[in-house]
């Protein structure tokens, strides 16, 4: 995958972008990012917010080493599955998204 199918990918499944990167908030604060994808020259890396405020590299991989899921999941290869409770994390922020485009709130 490439940073434009990557971030192509962010966008559809919930991330939003927040200060230039695809990025998921907290529920409870949904204008802070508590994971980011940074999309790189030539690599992708992904940093998640510790309770200090602190960013910490979870992965970071070339472009070339990341592939896209089959089943339209998240990418291979770049550690998303090292987050804890990620897939909860990006239904919640899509839930939102979604109730916010019907009330007119987004």
């Amino acid at each position: 995958m490439d940073k434009d199918a990557l971030a192509a990918w962010a966008l559809a499944n919930g991330w939003q972008t927040i200060g230039g990167n695809p990025s998921l908030t907290k529920p409870s604060s949904p204008k802070e990012a508590i994971v980011r994808m940074l999309l790189k020259a030539t690599v992708v890396t992904i940093e998640v917010k510790k309770p200090a405020g602190k960013w910490e590299k979870v992965a970071s991989e070339p472009y070339g080493k990341v592939e896209a899921d089959p089943e339209g999941g998240p990418p291979q290869g770049l550690g998303l599955e090292k987050i804890p409770s990620l897939s909860m994390l990006m239904q919640e922020n899509r839930d939102r998204m979604v109730f916010a485009r019907m009330t007119g709130k987004g």
